[in-house]
């Protein structure tokens, strides 16, 4: 009986304490939940981003020290130490996948110069310690159907025991070092697109042993070396690339509100890993930023309907593997609790546009236009544009659950620094991202109070067998159109606009 009593008196003292914590609480809506966020705010997070990255080989990639720290920061903003009052449930979600580490890559041109080159992830060595040597061999250019991305473009070339030149664009870098490789080229010499600073990219783990060896140099010199094989010249370079691979563990973070209806889910996702090449601010610590401070704010509130799940992903510059790892694993109840998705990835580009996702689902639609209804009223020329196959929406489209979000553009102009070093704490346009954050609030403020406008997720306009798919492309690595937009940056999405 004394037992009882004192646990009745320590449940009784404990819920008078969280109804006293609720008291103190106002009710949520769109309008006080955007005033909370501050640019002061996403700026602490981003400056400890970027420290923990020039403090970790200066990055934040998974699989290293810096994605722990990263993954160590988001938990201890989330969690409140001095009053735990169980507003929201965090946890993780492990997995495993192949890390890929370029230890040293160069390249040395026809007269014996050091090239400035850029190693590409997932890219396979060659031999060491001297790498291989050989005649580049122009390919011929063809930047409607992509150099080098089809078998009767390497017809009239010969490059076996060759260095191929070839150039970047269009299709998946990995088509065009497949067909190096079964040609019998030693290597590939692959030259940028444009004239901005070479940028890195996935190659992709399932195509670890298929792909010829790769050095990623710059236009004008890949420009030089073709005028000079044209001019019959004949000139030789080398290629080093000392790669390894080895399975690594990483994790999803995951935070939830306690308050909610569990059938009736809000997501909202930014991925947490950086490429290795930089700290990765912009890209997307932008959109861990937003989250940490949208978490942050409503801790102050009560009242929320609908249960708002923050998603932090990992190994997403890796082939978007945390995202479609937890897509995968998500059951037919699972997915049809998943209301709406938001996906902020790169939302503080230094000159923006900015793009409003929203595709073929009659539900993307509803979350769509939150967004661009806002940016708009604040004067932004917000657009609607199509997905592409490079961000931590693709698992939830596959399942067709209504999803949207927000990019700001990756590359030149929007962002020259996307995927390089100078992706810091300077690579920020602050009133971009202080904007997006406030509509990503407001809509999921919305959304989290009543979903009665939005469809449920759409099962009869994807595949039938879209959960086997998703667990495909995860297990088996089919993950082919997944890459398409990893040879091309983020610039494949939302290049449509669509009339509002």
């Amino acid at each position: 009986m004394k037992r009882f009593v004192f646990l009745s008196v320590v449940l009784s003292s404990a819920l008078k304490g969280l109804a006293s914590l609720q008291s103190n609480k106002t009710e949520l809506t769109p309008e006080k939940l955007e005033a909370v966020i501050t640019q002061e705010g996403l700026k602490r997070n981003l400056f400890e981003l970027d420290s923990i990255g020039q403090q970790n080989n200066g990055n934040r990639a998974y699989g290293t020290t810096g994605y722990a720290a990263s993954s160590d920061y988001v938990l201890s903003q989330v969690k409140d130490s001095k009053n735990d009052d169980g507003f929201f449930t965090t946890w993780t979600q492990t997995f495993n996948h192949t890390y890929e580490e370029t230890r040293n890559i160069s390249v040395t041109g026809p007269d014996g110069e050091d090239v400035p080159v850029l190693s590409l992830m997932y890219n396979n060595a060659t031999p060491l310690p001297g790498g291989v040597t050989g005649e580049l061999a122009a390919l011929p250019v063809d930047d409607v159907r992509g150099s080098g991305c089809f078998e009767d473009q390497w017809t009239s070339v010969n490059v076996t025991g060759k260095l191929a030149l070839v150039k970047r664009g269009t299709c998946a870098i990995s088509d065009k070092l497949k067909l190096a490789k079964t040609r019998g080229a030693l290597g590939v010499i692959l030259f940028h697109n444009t004239n901005s600073t070479p940028n890195a990219a996935t190659l992709g783990a399932e195509n670890i042993g298929l792909n010829a060896p790769v050095g990623l140099i710059s236009l004008q010199i890949g420009e030089s070396w073709r005028s000079r094989i044209s001019a019959n010249e004949t000139l030789t370079a080398t290629l080093l690339v000392d790669s390894i691979f080895e399975p690594r563990s990483t994790w999803n973070v995951f935070v939830e509100t306690a308050e909610g209806d569990e059938n009736n889910v809000i997501m909202l996702g930014a991925h947490l890993d950086s490429v290795q090449a930089g700290p990765g601010i912009n890209d997307d610590g932008s959109g861990v930023t937003a989250q940490i401070e949208i978490i942050k704010a409503l801790r102050g509130f009560r009242g929320i309907k609908n249960k708002i799940r923050f998603a932090f992903w990992g190994a997403e510059e890796a082939g978007l593997v945390g995202s479609l790892f937890y897509t995968s694993s998500l059951t037919s109840s699972e997915a049809d609790k998943i209301r709406f998705y938001y996906n902020y990835d790169m939302i503080g580009s230094i000159e923006p546009v900015y793009g409003i996702y929203a595709g073929d689902n009659p539900g993307d639609k509803v979350g769509a236009q939150l967004l661009l209804d806002y940016l708009v009223a604040k004067g932004k020329p917000a657009y609607f544009g199509s997905f592409g196959t490079g961000s931590d929406y693709v698992g939830f489209l596959e399942l067709g659950i209504p999803s949207s979000g927000i990019h700001t553009g990756g590359g030149v102009p929007a962002d020259p620094c996307y995927h390089l070093v100078c992706d810091t704490y300077d690579n920020i346009n602050w009133g971009a991202l202080e904007v997006n954050t406030k509509a990503a609030a407001r809509a999921a403020a919305v959304l989290a109070l009543d979903v009665s406008n939005v469809p449920p997720r759409n099962v009869t306009s994807v595949n039938p067998a879209s959960g086997r798919m998703v667990r495909e492309l995860f297990q088996e690595a089919l993950w082919e159109g997944v890459k398409v937009e990893a040879a091309s940056a983020h610039t494949c999405a939302l290049e449509t606009k669509r009339v509002v």
